[in-house]
């Protein structure tokens, strides 16, 4: 069996720099993986993977708790069908709490489930109005209010758009799995 090639092929050091090439390295060791493609390839652009790099991390670790935000992450890599952003935070997930009885909830959703919280289906009704329709009803609105301040609130559109963006983009490029099937 080869090896997936993305559309930008994986860099090395002279593509990624000194800096980028230690991160993408560190980056892989995080997930165990051999190779981390997404800075690989991403990195290749060290002025925009620098710039995306800290805002990336940054809606990682908001205001939001860390479970909300690895729910909204699984519900819009599985809307984009983004096997990537799957791979890497279905463990993530499991680490701040969502389980794998959970996780299928969130791809089943909105089929009824005793294991999500109503928080957990206001953010989930929320990220599927945000990524279908670009917007989020009135209504839905006023749901996902009842659980998140102002501040939550706005993290949560820059997430789910960060996310999406980000899965389209791994989508264009073809991006290959860090970790084989």
């Amino acid at each position: 069996m080869t090896a997936q090639v993305g559309r930008i092929p994986s860099g090395g050091l002279r593509d990624l720099g000194l800096i980028n090439w230690v991160l993408a390295k560190f980056g892989a060791r995080t997930v165990s993986a051999p190779e981390m493609h997404l800075f690989t390839t991403l990195g290749q652009h060290k002025r925009l993977f620098w710039l995306w790099l800290p805002y990336s991390g940054a809606l990682l670790r908001g205001r939001l708790p860390a479970v909300d935000t690895e729910l909204v992450i699984l519900r819009v890599g599985h809307l984009r069908s983004c096997e990537y952003e799957l791979q890497h935070h279905r463990r993530m997930a499991r680490r701040r709490g969502l389980d794998e009885q959970t996780q299928a909830a969130i791809f089943n959703w909105p089929a009824p489930s005793e294991r999500l919280t109503a928080r957990q289906q206001a953010l989930l009704k929320a990220t599927d109005e945000f990524i279908t329709n670009r917007s989020i009803s009135d209504d839905v609105w006023q749901q996902l209010s009842d659980h998140l301040d102002r501040r939550q609130l706005i993290e949560f559109c820059m997430l789910a758009g960060q996310y999406d963006g980000l899965a389209a983009t791994m989508s264009a490029l073809n991006i290959p799995l860090d970790h084989s099937q």
